[in-house]
């Protein structure tokens, strides 16, 4: 079994990970506030400030993989008052932690926020231009580059998975077009994830975290290409948009097939 650190493992997503490859990794779950988390056989626990560097060194000791999730999540915190500790020092503290400790791979938690900024009718492609619209999204194009630095200078694999809108993000999901279009459900996501931690041969990567979407704002090619990705949900489907599946789209479309 791999030593996976999972950052900010107490929050959405980290826990919905944690439940799916419970018995998958040895785990080191690590977070500000650690009161809802729980030591196990496989995992141990630790208190994590991710702006401080002796910190994450602390946390990278003996890991292969780190997932790094740990960030301030909302879009309209402050630059100074949040974004600076939690959302850039924290990514370059996790990289270069890594690199310290000889880990074997940092899987990032970057956003579909890096390009927000296409039309809502355009598919974003892991090779085009970033476009973030808010300081949040512009923190995470960053991290995407420090992944880039870190795996192409210092030989630390790096993948950055842009996360759609995960479905426990909200207590009610509001299912207007372009949340639809970014959905990605648990079990999809956390299929990805488990995908980057086990795959071989990639040194960098940025891959795109959404379901398998009737519309897609973010094209998964290379996700699938790159870990062999194979999500199972569709918003469409699952919030009963009312799309009726053809023969002809069916045929020409098959589930899992085509953007």
């Amino acid at each position: 079994m791999q030593n996976v650190l999972v950052t900010g493992a107490a929050g959405r997503i980290g826990s919905a990970f944690r439940a799916y490859a419970a018995d998958r990794y040895h785990f080191r779950l690590a977070d500000r506030n650690i009161d809802g988390l729980e030591a196990s056989p496989q995992s141990e626990v630790v208190r994590l400030e991710i702006a401080d560097l002796d910190d994450c060194r602390a946390a990278c000791r003996g890991i292969d993989t780190v997932l790094h999730l740990a960030a301030d999540p909302g879009t309209g915190s402050g630059f100074y008052e949040s974004y600076l500790d939690n959302n850039v020092k924290g990514v370059y503290n996790i990289f270069e932690a890594a690199r310290e400790a000889g880990c074997r791979r940092v899987v990032y938690a970057s956003s579909v926020q890096a390009i927000e900024g296409y039309p809502l009718d355009a598919q974003a492609l892991t090779d085009g231009a970033t476009r973030p619209l808010n300081i949040y999204g512009a923190c995470k194009v960053f991290g995407e580059s420090i992944a880039h630095v870190y795996a192409h200078s210092h030989g630390l694999s790096s993948i950055a998975v842009r996360i759609g809108s995960f479905e426990h993000n909200q207590a009610q999901f509001n299912a207007n077009s372009r949340n639809l279009s970014t959905f990605v459900s648990a079990r999809d996501l956390c299929q990805l994830f488990v995908r980057c931690i086990e795959a071989e041969n990639v040194q960098f990567a940025i891959l795109h975290g959404v379901s398998d979407n009737r519309f897609k704002r973010m094209d998964l090619s290379t996700t699938r290409q790159t870990v062999g990705y194979q999500p199972q949900d569709d918003a469409f489907v699952k919030y009963g948009i009312g799309l009726v599946e053809t023969a002809r789209w069916l045929a020409e479309h098959p589930r899992g097939e085509g953007e």
